[in-house]
């Protein structure tokens, strides 16, 4: 099998050579491809000389690299790492098993479980906003998931050409997690242990904005894959809202046979239309989803049959990738 190695870096001087020569040794038949994202550093260029193929990805963001590397690049097995060298490289045989053997679309480097990750992470915010995270998706897609945001995967070819990426952030992670949750990829978790940077490498996250980022995709989610619970928490709580407004007015109507507070009246009743109005919303979104959902599955078929058609040993690296050119900086 084709295996590609994908690594997003921005500013990842410090630690890039490590991580693909790791991979060289470990897994020495794949396909190294380092996606530089504007680095002001030496990144590209140490990628390069080490033996990795470069690539410039100029719209900045992590989902934009994402969104570059999963159009460009063809494979049957794709493991996705930061170059922080945070993940331990030689786990990869570990996390490329599930997908191999067919048992797994999406394998998730799980760093929560045998405490590396709180041992060594540095961050206190972090934690609190990974379970968080780890809690709010749970319980919206009734999963049982222990790690969200880890930066180590593999995919299988199927998930990577059907899956759609819109984030442009590191809300990236949340939004491949909650498209396989909602489409029913298989998804395995394979416990990694977790490092913190190395000295000299620094952390690009800003831990309160990138946190808001992350639960406002969670929100747009939960509304574009849970229109009816969405909704219909929505009008729960207007219609609530209404009927506290409207207690009084109702009130006097029954015992003075007159409604003598018309504002509060005119008021209740509005919120009681518009929670109606969402209600009908989700129920008419909630359809539309499922309609999707069954066309996604027929689409992912058809998918399925024109690739097993396809002769992947023709496929060849996509030329313009040249290292040359970064060398040449």
């Amino acid at each position: 099998m084709k295996i590609a190695v994908l690594i997003p870096c921005y500013n990842e001087a410090a630690t890039i050579g490590k991580v693909v020569e790791d991979f060289q040794k470990n897994i020495p038949e794949a396909d190294i491809y380092v996606y530089d994202n504007n680095s002001s550093d030496n990144t590209a260029k140490i990628a390069a000389s080490v033996g990795a193929i470069v690539v410039q990805e100029r719209r900045q963001g992590k989902g934009n690299v994402v969104r570059s590397m999963f159009k460009d690049i063809d494979a049957d097995i794709y493991v996705m790492i930061d170059g922080d060298d945070t993940y331990p490289v030689e786990a990869v045989h570990d996390v490329i098993k599930p997908v191999m053997y067919n048992r797994a679309d999406m394998v998730i480097g799980e760093r929560m479980t045998n405490g590396t990750y709180a041992k060594e992470n540095s961050r206190a915010m972090h934690g609190f906003g990974n379970n968080l995270v780890k809690r709010l998706i749970n319980f919206l897609f009734k999963s049982k998931l222990t790690d969200i945001m880890t930066g180590y995967r593999a995919f299988s070819r199927y998930y990577v050409k059907t899956y759609p990426v819109s984030s442009r952030g590191f809300e990236i992670e949340t939004e491949m997690t909650v498209y396989a949750l909602h489409n029913n990829y298989n998804i395995v978790e394979v416990p990694i242990n977790f490092r913190d940077r190395p000295e000299g490498s620094f952390s690009k996250l800003n831990t309160y904005r990138d946190g808001f980022k992350v639960l406002r995709i969670i929100f747009l989610l939960f509304k574009d894959y849970r229109p009816l619970l969405f909704f219909g928490i929505s009008s729960l709580l207007l219609a609530f809202t209404g009927l506290l407004i409207g207690i009084s007015p109702i009130l006097e109507f029954i015992k003075e046979g007159y409604v003598h507070k018309v504002p509060s009246a005119i008021l209740a009743s509005g919120f009681e239309i518009i929670a109606m109005l969402l209600f009908a919303c989700g129920l008419i979104l909630d359809t539309t989803v499922k309609h999707q959902k069954a066309l996604h599955e027929q689409l992912s078929n058809l998918f399925l049959i024109s690739d097993k058609k396809k002769d992947t040993s023709s496929s060849s690296r996509n030329t313009r990738y040249v290292n040359a050119a970064y060398h040449a900086k």
